[in-house]
Parts: structure tokens; C-alpha cells; sequence
């Protein structure tokens, strides 16, 4: 019986090792995974949250991998920064790849591109063209030398650590030079250009990738599976409408809408809209830095859109807040082109918003000085006539109604009178002259 009870244990012990064996072989199946992103449009605060929290989420998920997809004007340098930071120290290998063909890493992209463990093109593609232009306005020489000294020294760093190649990188800031994906594998600005997603993980299976603390990893990319970051509600939202041009376009809705309901309460549609596209905007607004010349000069175009309605000039005041609307939109944003309202966005915005205001203000000041229609303020100046004698008070017959009436002075009958004011029941007249 004992040696029963010993065999049962022995096959059971068995059992155990076999499955747990079997469990082992499948968790080391598994497939490797490698996390995504795709920075898209403008480069701005809400890509350094993006990004952030990816890397975040690749570390803890033990993912192999993190590849930032590119295709971006380019975007705020400071943000730039921050991101480089983030990648700089991250636990796990980055992958900066420009895609898809047409797409291009241009300005603070290309930054961006040159941060990556492994740095990638896909056919079609360029990328270079990192001159700063910080300001809305020319900058003097010296602060432009400044600047570029300070950036070129940052990319100087960054591309050294990478093994790239220093001196080209440098030109792309001091004499704005762009390349195609073949020069840029062919001048050592990139490791290798791909065909596609695929193709590239497949070409870095086995890689070595030295990482920026010395430390070597070996990348095993065979069978990856490519898992899609998934960005919170807000950052969705917030990043839908972070182009400027966008959020400048939910910012004249949002104040047209406003105005509409200020003039015409009840509708209750346009306030409720313009609200939101306001707060929206707003919203978008907030992850730029906003030059205060850009926000006086529309404000001033609202005053002069009002008074235009106010005051007869002749065009000049609805002109002049056409004019100060446009450079106001123009000067709104204090950054980089690629991060300012466009002259066509201005100028297709402007124009019609000019109209509608000066418009919508029109009917408001002439409704308001309109004669009242109903109450008894419609009485006011109104002409009666006296059916008996007014000393001081007598009958008048105003509007086919006899009333009492009082006068200042006598008046006799059938002489016209004027009202002059209404008490309840009883009128203030006085002589027609």
C-alpha cells in the first residue's frame, strides 16, 4: 500500500513537471511585441504626453521595441526637446521610422528621427530642414546666430551618440539641407531604408542595438506583433484640433456663435455651439505659445466691427478690423511656420466674419433705436385731440380712445396736443405748436 501511494506521488510529480514544461514552451512561444506610435502633423505638448506615456507602457508590457512612426512638418522645439529626453531614457529600444512613402521628418522631425536607437526611411521619403525660426518676427543676426549655435550643438550631441554622421546633421541647421531617404542611408544620417513596416522588422530581427548607456541589446523581432498605442480621449481630442489653423477656425465659430445668441437669446443652437467651439479652441489653443500683439489685434478688430455698425464711416472701421483680424491671426501663434495660422486661413476666416459681424451688429443698434411698438410707451408723442376743455384736465380722444387727460397750460376743444407722458390711466399733453 505504501509503495503504492509512492508510485501515485511519483507519476503525479510527473504530471506537474510535464504541464508545467508544456505551460513554459508556451509562454517562450509567445510571439514578441512591439509597441507603436505615429507622431503626425504638428510636434507640440501633447506629443511629448503621447510619447511618454508609450514608453511607459512599452516597459512595463516587456515589449522588445518601440517604433515612432514619422511624417511631420516638424513642430515647437522645446517640445522636440522634451520628447528627445523621454527616448533618451528609455528602457527599451526605439525605432524612429519615416513612413509612409510621401511622408517626410522634416524641421523638428528630423530631431525626432535621429533620437531613435535605429533610425529608418521608407522609399519616397526625406527629412533635414531643422533651421530654427522660433519668432513671429525677423530675428537680428545675433540672436539668430545664438540660436543656432545652441541648436546645432544639442543635434551635434544627439547624432554623435548614435554613430551617425555629425558634420551632415549639422547642415541641416546652419544651411537648412534636406535629403532623400538614399542620400541620407548613403551619407550615414539613417541605418537602412525599407519598403515597409514589415520589411523593417524583419531586416533588424537579430540586430544589435548599442543603447546611449553602452549597453548592448539584441533585438529578436522574428514573428513581432505590432501592438497600436492607444491614446487617452483627451489626448485624441486635443491632438485632432492642435493644428492652429483648426483651432483658429473653432475660435471664430465659437465667438460668432456667442455673438448670435448675445443678440438674439432664445435660439439657444448657436450658443450652445459657439461655446463649445470656443472652449475647444481654447482647449487647442493652450499648447502653443500665444503672443499677446496677435491676441490685442483681435480684439481690436471685434471693437472695430462694433463701432463700424455704430457709427457711420464709410467702410473704414469694418476695413481697418478686417486688417487688424488678419495680422492678429498671422501673429496669433509665436512660433515656427509650421506652427502658425496660414495667410489663407486668415484671410478666408477674416473676410466673412467681418461681414457677418458688422452685419449682425447693424440689425442689433437699429432694433434698439427703433420706436417701441407695444406698452405704453408706443403713447409717447403720439398726437391727441382735445374733446373737452383741458383746465388743466379734460378729455382727449388718442387712438380712437378717450382718455384724461392733464395739460400745463389751458387748451381749448378740438385743438392737437401731444403726449408727453403716461401715468396708469391719465396723460401728460401738451400743445401741438
Amino acid at each position: 500500500m505504501i509503495t503504492g501511494d509512492i508510485l501515485i506521488s511519483r507519476l503525479s510529480l510527473r504530471s506537474i513537471c510535464v504541464l508545467a514544461a508544456l505551460a513554459f514552451g508556451v509562454v517562450r512561444a509567445a510571439p514578441p511585441k512591439v509597441l507603436a506610435i505615429s507622431v503626425e502633423h504638428v510636434i507640440h505638448p501633447i506629443t511629448v504626453e503621447i510619447v511618454s506615456r508609450a514608453l511607459e507602457q512599452a516597459q512595463r508590457e516587456h515589449a522588445e521595441a518601440l517604433l515612432i512612426r514619422l511624417n511631420t512638418p516638424g513642430g515647437m522645439l522645446d517640445a522636440t526637446r522634451q520628447v528627445i529626453e523621454k527616448l533618451s531614457a528609455s528602457g527599451v529600444p526605439v525605432i524612429t521610422f519615416v513612413t509612409p512613402s510621401g511622408g517626410r521628418a522634416a524641421s523638428a522631425g528630423f530631431f525626432l528621427l535621429q533620437a531613435g536607437d535605429i533610425a529608418a526611411m521608407a522609399d519616397g521619403t526625406n527629412t533635414g530642414a531643422a533651421s530654427p525660426v522660433l519668432l513671429g518676427q525677423q530675428m537680428d543676426p545675433v540672436m539668430r546666430q545664438k540660436i543656432e549655435n545652441d541648436t546645432a550643438a544639442g543635434l551635434r550631441s544627439l547624432v554623435a551618440r548614435h554613430h551617425r554622421n555629425v558634420e551632415l546633421a549639422e547642415k541641416t541647421v546652419r544651411e537648412a539641407k534636406s535629403f532623400t531617404e538614399t542620400e541620407a542611408l548613403r551619407d550615414n544620417l539613417i541605418d537602412l531604408t525599407v519598403k515597409d513596416e514589415r520589411q523593417l522588422l524583419e531586416k533588424l530581427n537579430g540586430r544589435e542595438v548599442t543603447r546611449l548607456d553602452g549597453s548592448k541589446v539584441k533585438l529578436n523581432l522574428q514573428g513581432a506583433v505590432v501592438v497600436e498605442f492607444e491614446p487617452s480621449y483627451r489626448e485624441r481630442i486635443v491632438s485632432s484640433i492642435s493644428d492652429p489653423n483648426i483651432a483658429f477656425v473653432l475660435l471664430v465659430i465659437g465667438i460668432l456663435g456667442v455673438y448670435i445668441e448675445f443678440n438674439a437669446p432664445g435660439l439657444v443652437f448657436p450658443g450652445v455651439i459657439g461655446g463649445i467651439s470656443a472652449l475647444l479652441a481654447l482647449s487647442a489653443l493652450s499648447v502653443f505659445p500665444v503672443s499677446w500683439i496677435g491676441l490685442a489685434l483681435l480684439l481690436l478688430a471685434m471693437a472695430l466691427f462694433v463701432l463700424e455698425a455704430k457709427f457711420a464711416s464709410h467702410g473704414i472701421l469694418g476695413v481697418g478690423g478686417a486688417v487688424a483680424m488678419v495680422l492678429g491671426a498671422l501673429l496669433l501663434i509665436d512660433g515656427p511656420p509650421e506652427v502658425r495660422i496660414r495667410l489663407s486661413t486668415a484671410l478666408g476666416l477674416s473676410l466673412p466674419f467681418a461681414a457677418i459681424t458688422v452685419f449682425l451688429a447693424t440689425i442689433a443698434f437699429r432694433a434698439r433705436e427703433n420706436k417701441v411698438l407695444t406698452g405704453k410707451e408706443t403713447m409717447i408723442d403720439e398726437i391727441a385731440v382735445v374733446r373737452t376743455p383741458l383746465n388743466p384736465e379734460g378729455r382727449v380722444l388718442l387712438h380712437g380712445e378717450y382718455w384724461t387727460a392733464v395739460s400745463p397750460v389751458p387748451v381749448a376743444v378740438g385743438v392737437n396736443v401731444r403726449v408727453t407722458a403716461v401715468q396708469g390711466l391719465k396723460l401728460t399733453v401738451e400743445p401741438v405748436s
